[in-house]
């Protein structure tokens, strides 16, 4: 494990960070510049090599934030984890590759109801490329077949096409003094469907403690009581949420199956997941 120590391109690695024990566990191998296209395909190796997951909450603990421990758990464990354990992660290793990174909080839209106000509880990450005017945003821990695969700019009314998906980013009104954005993806029949709001307040790693704590302990939160886990590959996305198995294929085809019980549960999460967990873990059923 290094600590704040050299690259070979001059950039200081965060302290705890082994950026190359990172780099191998999302498969990138390309040149370590800040550049445009190494953000955009650092941040789709991650997309495509690290699975969202919620397991610690639903096995009763909080996921600690400390790097060490996420480079134990999601680099050199076989785990996955959740938006603050993977924004968290990548904002380290974008970091120690030279790009400037503005930690941002947004409200999860996907989902809710007329005149629902969730609070902000997801995290995301504004990130800038040296020598380049426009900033992009970036984020690879949005656990829904309609997150980011690449960064998009962060620019109203940009498009993207993060090859399968397709993405928007427009701004919205609101009552406060800052420009409200929200994120949009393009469904299967081609509606723009949002995903989350936020703004470009800044926000600190203790903020995300405190958001943490209440996703993972909140006797309410959803993500204590049921599993969800997604997983996207070149070709697919997989979804659990409980003990309901969907694979969506890139043209839409969709498979969905009821697992028996929680031993199959472990087993999917092994085989089809990539998720190795402790061999004494027993799921709530």
């Amino acid at each position: 494990m290094t600590s704040d120590r050299q690259t070979d391109h001059g950039h200081r690695t965060a302290p705890g960070l082994d950026l190359d024990a990172y780099l191998a566990r999302i498969g990138w191998t390309g040149e370590r510049r800040p550049t445009a296209e190494v953000l955009r395909s650092v941040h789709r190796a991650h997309a495509l090599g690290i699975p969202f997951e919620n397991l610690d909450p639903v096995l009763g603990k909080a996921p600690s934030l400390a790097l060490a421990d996420l480079e134990a758990k999601l680099v050199r464990g076989g785990r996955g984890g959740y938006c603050y354990e993977q924004n968290t992660l990548l904002a380290a290793a974008l970091t120690a590759l030279g790009f400037r990174i503005t930690l941002l909080c947004a409200r999860v839209v996907l989902g809710a109801g007329p005149g629902d106000v969730r609070p902000r509880t997801h995290m995301l990450m504004r990130a800038e490329v040296p020598g380049e005017p426009t900033p992009y945003l970036a984020d690879v821990g949005f656990g829904a077949a309609g997150s980011l695969l690449e960064p998009i700019p962060l620019v109203a009314d940009a498009e993207l096409h993060d090859t399968p998906r397709r993405h928007r980013l427009v701004n919205t009104p609101h009552d406060g003094p800052l420009d409200r954005w929200e994120l949009r993806a393009q469904t299967t029949d081609g509606r723009w469907e949002a995903q989350y709001a936020f703004t470009l307040e800044p926000f600190e790693a203790p903020d995300y403690e405190v958001i943490n704590w209440h996703i993972a302990t909140n006797p309410r939160s959803p993500f204590q009581h049921q599993v969800y886990v997604q997983r996207t590959t070149p070709d697919t996305h997989l979804s659990l949420t409980g003990r309901t198995l969907v694979v969506t294929a890139n043209d839409g085809t969709r498979e969905e199956r009821e697992l028996a019980d929680g031993a199959e549960v472990l087993r999917v999460l092994a085989a089809d997941f990539g998720i190795r967990l402790p061999g004494d873990t027993r799921l709530p059923e």
